[in-house]
């Protein structure tokens, strides 16, 4: 069995702080989190290989290129054996329009986030996914009108209070 290592405080603030700097420098990484270059740089290397850091990328302001649509989308399949929820998502998968896809409890399957260029540019994307017989029964469509927020990063520490290696303790 391949167990993952424990994490300290320590391997919390170096996953916070890549997560919020992806280009920091491993000494200017080692100054936040409180460890000398080389430690922080082993740890680092450790949170990687164990896949805890997935990668690293850039923040895009969608805006600046152009306008775009925000639209989140309820999903509700016709059928809802194995092989409909499998096929339903390996398609859905494949539209770059859809940054992400939810399989949710409650009244509808899925929950669908949307980005495209516009109400029709969704429309026509809607129009396809239908048209594939993809087992869609119904959809409803919110329309965002302002992003109030977004955040981009997790709050690390509150969601995974870290044990203490030495006692078990948090």
């Amino acid at each position: 069995m391949n167990r993952l290592p424990k994490l300290d405080r320590i391997d919390l603030r170096i996953l916070a702080q890549v997560q919020r700097h992806g280009r920091i420098t491993n000494v200017e990484l080692a100054e936040a989190v409180g460890l000398s270059a080389s430690p922080c740089l082993m740890r680092l290397k450790r949170l990687e290989k164990a896949g805890y850091i997935a990668g690293y990328g850039a923040q895009i302001r969608l805006n600046k290129l152009g306008d775009v649509l925000t639209v989140f989308t309820e999903v509700t399949l016709a059928d809802h054996r194995s092989h409909d929820f499998q096929r339903f998502e390996a398609r859905i998968r494949t539209v770059e329009e859809v940054l992400e896809c939810h399989l949710v409890s409650g009244g509808y399957d899925y929950l669908l986030k949307f980005m495209t260029r516009g109400i029709q540019h969704y429309q026509d994307t809607i129009e396809m996914l239908l048209a594939q017989n993809i087992g869609i029964e119904k959809y409803f469509s919110y329309v965002v009108i302002k992003t109030v927020f977004a955040h981009q990063n997790y709050p690390l520490e509150r969601f995974f209070p870290p044990q203490d290696q030495a006692t078990g303790e948090s």
